[in-house]
C-alpha cells in the first residue's frame, strides 16, 4: 500500500505499513477523536454502520449526480468509515484512498477496495493538489474543528477537481427552541421505552452520541461556513439543503420533506418546516478553478 501512496506523500513523513492500513501516527488526541476510534473500531457496530447507513437509492443517485464518472480518477474519502460510499456507488477509480482513525473500519474498507490510511484529518500527510475528487460524507460533524478539516480537505484538490460533502446537520434546522428542545433532550428516554432507534444497547448509543460532536441543537454546518472557507481557496461553491429522501433532484433544488418529528421540531421552534433553513442536511459541491 505504501508504494501506491508514495507519489502523493510529503517527503520524510513518518509512515508505517500495518496489515490492513498505512498508519501515520496521530500525535495529539481529543475526547471526540477517541470516541470515534472506540465506536468505529467496534466490530459489530462498524459492520452495522456499513450495512444500514448511506446505502439507499436516494443516497446513490445524489452522490453519483454530484461526482459524475470517477473512472480512472484519484479519489480521497476522508472519514471513510467502513467504506459506505464506495460500497454504494461502486465504479473504477484509479486510486481510492480511505482515511479514518478506527482500525476495524479501515479493515472493512480495505476489503471493499480502498487503499486505507490511519491519520489525523486536520494534518494529512499528502502533498497539495493531487486528488481529482475529495469527499467527506457524514464526517465534519464527527470532528471538533470542522473548519480545519474542510480546509485541509480542500488543500488536496487539484485545479478542476471536486470537493463534495454531505450528511452533516444544518445548524439552523437543529437549533431547537423551547418545547422542541425539551423534547429533544428527553428523546433518549422515549426511544428506550418504545424500543426505537438504530442503537441496540445503551453502550452503543452512548458512544454513538459521543462521536457525533456537532450533531446537537445549536451545532452543525452552515452555507456561510462552506463559502467562507472554500471561495478564498478558488472554489466555485454550490450548497444544496435537503432532507435525505431525495436523490439527484437535490442538485436541482429539490430538498424533499423531513420526517414528521423534525417538522414538528421546527414548528415548535418558530420556523417554517418547509424552508431551506429547516432542511436537515447541507450537501456542498465545490469545484476548484
Amino acid at each position: 500500500m505504501i508504494a501506491q501512496l508514495t507519489p502523493f506523500l510529503h517527503p520524510g513523513v513518518d509512515v508505517h505499513e500495518r496489515e490492513h492500513y498505512v498508519e501515520i501516527p496521530i500525535r495529539s488526541t481529543t475526547a471526540g477523536l477517541l470516541a470515534n476510534v472506540y465506536y468505529f473500531n467496534h466490530s459489530e457496530w462498524a459492520e452495522e454502520y456499513l450495512t444500514y447507513c448511506h446505502r439507499s437509492e436516494s443516497f446513490r443517485s445524489r452522490w453519483q449526480a454530484a461526482l459524475g464518472d470517477w473512472t480512472g480518477k484519484i479519489v480521497v474519502d476522508i472519514g471513510c468509515g467502513p467504506g459506505n460510499i464506495f460500497a454504494t456507488l461502486q465504479g473504477k477509480p484509479e486510486l481510492l484512498i480511505g482515511i479514518d482513525v478506527a482500525p476495524k473500519s479501515l479493515e472493512l474498507a480495505k476489503n471493499l477496495g480502498y487503499t486505507t490510511v490511519l491519520a489525523d484529518a486536520t494534518s494529512l500527510p499528502f502533498v497539495s493538489g493531487f486528488a481529482d475528487v475529495v469527499m467527506l460524507n457524514a464526517t465534519l460533524h464527527h470532528c471538533e474543528d470542522m473548519e480545519a478539516i474542510l480546509a485541509e480537505a480542500a488543500r488536496l484538490v487539484k485545479p478542476g477537481g471536486l470537493l463534495v460533502t454531505d450528511h452533516d446537520p444544518q445548524r439552523s434546522a437543529w437549533d431547537y427552541k423551547g418545547v422542541a428542545k425539551l423534547l429533544w433532550n428527553g428523546r433518549l428516554i422515549l426511544y428506550k421505552l418504545i424500543g426505537k432507534g438504530f442503537h441496540k444497547t445503551d453502550s452503543q448509543q452512548q458512544w454513538g452520541l459521543a462521536c457525533e460532536i456537532h450533531h446537537k441543537p445549536g451545532h452543525g454546518v452552515t452555507k456561510d461556513m462552506f463559502r467562507q472557507i472554500l471561495q478564498p481557496l478558488d472554489f466555485e461553491v454550490a450548497v444544496y439543503p435537503h432532507n435525505h429522501d431525495q436523490g439527484a433532484a437535490v442538485l436541482q433544488g429539490q430538498r424533499g420533506k423531513a420526517e414528521l418529528k423534525y417538522q414538528v421540531g421546527n414548528l415548535l421552534s418558530g420556523r417554517n418546516p418547509n424552508a431551506d433553513e429547516s432542511a436537515l442536511t447541507l450537501m456542498c459541491v465545490a469545484k476548484r478553478r
